[in-house]
């Protein structure tokens, strides 16, 4: 289910961005990533991605991050490494697994973040669990 077909698409106040590769939804306390069919998730996306993030949040900021996986793309792991030496803004992050490809895909990325990151199966589960969270409470 895409967020915008969702009950918190509502509820939640969002600003959305269109990139070529996918779309993001920035909200208060969370960022929401949906991205295309059968692209690469590469450092350069990554790098487009994170000016925009500059760009509506400021300088201090942190968030909860959810990878709503409504398609099948590839990303290599090891860029959550090199993510967190540069950047620090994410407090947790939430896979959206619909199949159980993407929840093995999801398995594997958990070992390669430093931060806390859990595997639901509905993006209402992700998005209470984030909003839960001691930091944003």
């Amino acid at each position: 289910m895409t967020f915008e077909n969702n009950k918190h698409f509502n509820l939640l106040p969002c600003s959305k961005i269109e990139f070529s590769f996918g779309t993001f939804f920035f909200l208060e306390k969370i960022i929401i990533s949906e991205l295309n069919e059968g692209i690469h998730f590469d450092w350069k996306k990554i790098e487009q991605v994170i000016s925009a993030i500059a760009e509506h949040y400021g300088d201090q900021f942190e968030v909860g991050f959810i990878s709503n996986r409504i398609n099948s793309y590839s990303i290599e792991p090891q860029l959550w490494i090199d993510f967190y030496k540069e950047y620090n803004f994410i407090i947790a992050s939430a896979i959206v697994a619909y199949n159980n490809f993407d929840y093995k895909n999801a398995t594997l990325e958990k070992h390669f973040s430093k931060n806390s990151i859990k595997r639901c199966q509905t993006l209402n589960e992700a998005i209470e669990w984030i909003l839960s969270l001691k930091e944003f409470n």
